[in-house]
């Protein structure tokens, strides 16, 4: 990956926090396979900071970072009292018809980093809603209530609607001439999917200041998720 200017991910700051648009691919915390991370890209720009939550290496979106520890800890109390509004969206197999659909299934993840439900699990809560839907797929918003491992990917493969590219969970990459008419692909070439990622977008977030301001923050698409949608739109 090219070197990344932290500047340019920065979509909200004040003296106590930034919110960051996560490009996908690049990891949070330090990944030894990699030669830069959220964390290190931060501490540059502001030496105190600290990740108050992760997403997933593959992930793209919002990230809430405290600058101080005064302002990590603030936020913690609202992650463990579950007062952060999180919205992610996804583009899910099959056609699917979600009005406030709640997932209440608990998680259980193993030692390699992969989740299943489990009545042994940890109790996992999301909220399933459709925002539109095409010839084959549906484009949803989720709203976790807890955090843990993979909750989202589990609880919409749970709901046998695996989100498109997430093959650890029983999804499939989606293909251009899966859904676009006389597609002709030239010789000797192999088709990519179009999205080669799980297709999953942390879309915003809202949490108190330390003054009590409400803060609000909205991460747009970034290109290839973008693409997946502008594909999709044409089949609907």
């Amino acid at each position: 990956m090219k070197k990344v200017d932290f500047e340019n991910l920065v979509l909200f700051e004040n003296e106590d926090y930034l919110v960051i648009n996560k490009p996908p691919y690049l990891s949070s915390l330090d990944d030894r396979h990699e030669a830069q991370n959220i964390l290190d890209l931060a501490k540059a720009h502001t030496p105190d900071a600290q990740l108050c939550h992760r997403l997933d290496k593959e992930t793209s979106g919002c990230l809430v970072i405290a600058k101080n520890p005064a302002a990590y800890r603030h936020l913690a109390m609202q992650f463990e009292c579950r007062k952060v509004n999180k919205v992610y969206h996804a583009v899910v197999e099959g056609i699917k018809e979600f009005s406030d659909e709640l997932v209440d299934r608990n998680l259980l993840a193993n030692n390699k980093g992969i989740a299943k439900v489990s009545k042994d699990g940890k109790p996992a809560q999301t909220v399933f809603n459709t925002l539109k839907t095409y010839y084959a797929h549906t484009l949803v918003e989720c709203k976790p209530i807890t955090g843990r491992l993979h909750q989202i990917r589990v609880h919409l493969a749970y709901l046998k609607s695996p989100i498109c590219g997430d093959i650890l969970y029983g999804g499939n990459h989606l293909y251009l001439s899966s859904i676009k008419r006389r597609f002709n692909l030239k010789k000797e070439t192999e088709e990519l999917p179009i999205m080669q990622r799980v297709s999953l977008h942390a879309y915003s977030i809202g949490f108190e200041g330390i003054d009590g301001v409400e803060i609000a923050v909205n991460a747009p698409y970034p290109k290839d998720f973008k693409v997946l949608v502008n594909q999709l739109e044409k089949t609907s």
